[in-house]
C-alpha cells in the first residue's frame, strides 16, 4: 500500500502516534491554512464493522460534546479503500504524560491541571457521555492566542453514553486509571468512573507516580512528604474503590482542587520587607555567573540598529554565539560568558550572554523585564537539567516541541510570575541534525504572555559555531 500524502484537502506532515484502532497524523489545512489532527482506521481493522462503528462513534461523541474542554471534531470522511476519517483541532503543546517526562510537577499547577481536566470531564457528562479512559496520554495541551495553554480531553474511542454505561458493559480502561466497577464486565458505571481515573491523574502529577490497584493505593505523602493533609484526603476520596464515597460529580472534584491550588499558592513564602522576590536557585546561580570564576561582569549598552518591531543582532565575546532580538529589548548586554555549573553541569567557562532592556531586572521576578539569556555547553545532558527546573512563583503552562534549521528541543513555558503577569519560557535546543553537541539553554523573559512568534524568531535566528 502506498504512504498516505493527503486526506481529502488535508496534507499530511507527519505521524503524531499509533493506537489499538486507528493512527493521527499532523496534517495541513490549506484552504483555512491551518494545522489539524487527522485520525484515520488502521487498515487491519476495516472489515470489521463493529470497529468501524466504534471508530465512527468516537467522532459523533467528541462532537455531541460541544465543549471547549473536549477536542473540537471539524470534519470527516472516508478514504477512497472505505477507512473512515475524521479530522480535529490540533494540540500542539503536548499532553500531561509530556509534563511528567520531567517528573512530579509543582503542586499548585499539578492542581490546577486536573481541575481543568476534570471540567472536560463534567462537560462530557453534561452530555450524557462517559469517557472510561482519562489518562495523561488522552489531556491534551493546546497553545491558546494569549500564549497560555488549554487543556482538552481526548480519545473517545472507549466512551458511552451513560445511559448505556448504567447498564451492563464490557471491562475497559488502563491500569492504574481503572476505578474496579470497569475491571469486570457487566458491572454498570456511571459518571464517578471518571472521577476515579481523575484522581489518579492528580495523584500521579503531584508524585510522578501511577496510582497501585484499587484499595492498595499508597498514600501520596509517603511519596511526597511535603504534601498538604488536605490535597491528600482529595486525592484519596477520587481514589476510593467504593464509589459511593468518592467526589459525587467530577464538578464538586473540580471546586475542591481549584480550592486548594489557591492555597497551596497562598502558602508558599511570602517576601520580605526590602527583599525582591528571586528566580529559583538555578536561574540566580545562571545569571551570577556569566562571568566564570566570580570575576566582575560588564554590562554594555548595546548599539542598536533597529527600531520597535525590528530586530538587533547581539554575540557573545568569543562571537562563537550570535541571535537577533526585537530591538526594544536590545537596551544592556553581558556576553562574557558563562558556568553551566549552575545548572548540574561540569563546571567551566563555557560562551554565554544575556541581552535585556535592563539586565539588572533579570533576576527580580516581581520587575517587568524583556531579555534573553543564552549558554552553550559541551558536555552533559542538558536537556535533563532543563526539565526539571520550576519556577514556584509562576504558573507552569507546559511544554511545546520547537523545531527549526539549526535546533530542536522543546520550549517549556511560564505565566503571571509573582502575579505580574510576566512571563518565562526556557529552553534546551541540540543540533536539528541529530548531534549531541554542543547544546544550548535558552531563557526568555517578557513583560507580558509569552509570545510565540517572537520566542521561535529568537530561536530560529540562534548560531552557534
Amino acid at each position: 500500500m502506498q504512504p498516505l500524502e493527503r486526506i481529502g484537502r488535508y496534507r499530511l506532515e507527519r505521524r503524531l502516534g499509533t493506537g489499538a484502532f486507528g493512527t493521527v497524523w499532523l496534517a495541513h489545512d490549506d484552504q483555512l491554512d491551518a494545522s489539524v489532527a487527522v485520525k484515520v482506521l488502521a487498515d487491519n481493522w476495516s472489515h470489521r464493522l463493529d470497529i468501524h462503528d466504534r471508530f465512527l462513534s468516537e467522532a459523533r461523541l467528541l462532537r455531541r460534546a460541544d465543549s471547549k474542554r473536549v477536542v473540537q471534531v471539524y470534519d470527516i470522511g472516508e478514504l477512497p479503500d472505505g477507512r473512515p476519517y475524521f479530522v480535529m483541532e490540533y494540540a500542539d503543546a503536548g499532553t500531561l504524560a509530556d509534563l511528567l517526562a520531567g517528573g512530579p510537577l509543582p503542586v499548585p499547577d499539578a492542581l490546577r491541571l486536573t481541575a481543568l481536566a476534570a471540567r472536560g470531564a463534567a462537560d462530557l457528562h453534561g452530555a450524557g457521555i462517559v469517557h472510561r479512559d482519562i489518562k495523561p496520554t488522552n489531556v491534551l495541551l493546546r497553545t491558546a492566542q494569549d500564549g497560555t495553554r488549554r487543556v482538552l480531553l481526548a480519545d473517545l474511542g472507549l466512551a458511552k453514553s451513560l445511559a448505556q454505561a448504567s447498564g451492563l458493559t464490557l471491562a475497559a480502561g488502563s491500569a492504574g486509571y481503572q476505578p474496579p466497577e470497569q475491571a469486570q464486565p457487566g458491572e454498570g458505571i456511571d459518571a464517578r468512573a471518571d472521577v476515579y481515573a481523575l484522581g489518579a491523574v492528580g495523584y500521579e502529577l503531584v508524585t510522578g507516580t501511577v496510582p497501585a490497584a484499587p484499595g492498595q493505593v499508597v498514600r501520596p505523602e509517603r511519596l511526597r512528604p511535603d504534601l498538604g493533609d488536605d490535597v491528600q484526603r482529595a486525592l484519596m476520596r477520587a481514589l476510593e474503590p467504593d464509589r459511593q464515597r468518592r467526589w459525587p460529580t467530577a464538578h464538586a472534584f473540580a471546586d475542591e482542587l481549584d480550592r486548594l491550588a489557591a492555597v497551596a499558592t497562598a502558602r508558599r513564602p511570602k517576601r520580605l520587607d526590602g527583599v525582591r522576590r528571586r528566580l529559583n536557585a538555578v536561574t540566580l546561580t545562571v545569571a551570577a555567573v556569566l562571568a566564570a570564576g566570580g570575576t566582575a561582569v560588564a554590562v554594555t549598552m548595546v548599539d542598536r540598529h533597529g527600531s520597535a518591531g525590528q530586530e538587533t543582532r547581539v554575540t557573545d565575546s568569543t562571537g562563537r554565539v550570535v541571535a537577533q532580538v526585537p530591538s526594544a529589548w536590545a537596551g544592556e548586554l553581558r556576553n562574557s560568558g558563562w558556568n553551566p555549573q549552575a545548572l548540574g553541569l561540569t563546571s567551566g567557562q563555557e560562551p554565554g550572554l544575556e541581552v535585556a532592556d535592563d539586565v539588572s531586572k533579570w533576576q527580580d521576578l516581581t520587575a517587568a523585564v524583556n531579555g534573553v539569556f543564552i549558554g552553550v555547553s559541551e558536555h552533559g545532558d542538558l536537556t535533563a537539567k532543563v526539565t526539571a527546573l520550576s519556577h514556584d512563583d509562576c504558573h507552569y503552562d507546559g511544554s511545546r516541541a520547537f523545531s527549526g534549521t539549526a535546533w530542536k528541543g522543546r520550549i517549556r513555558t511560564w505565566s503571571d510570575c509573582s502575579g505580574t503577569g510576566g512571563s518565562i519560557q526556557e529552553a534546551a535546543l541540540g543540533p536539528a541534525g541529530g548531534d549531541s553537541q554542543p547544546q544550548v539553554y535558552v531563557q526568555i523573559r517578557q513583560k507580558g504572555a509569552a509570545d510565540r512568534d517572537t520566542t521561535d524568531g529568537i530561536l530560529r535566528s540562534l548560531k552557534v559555531t
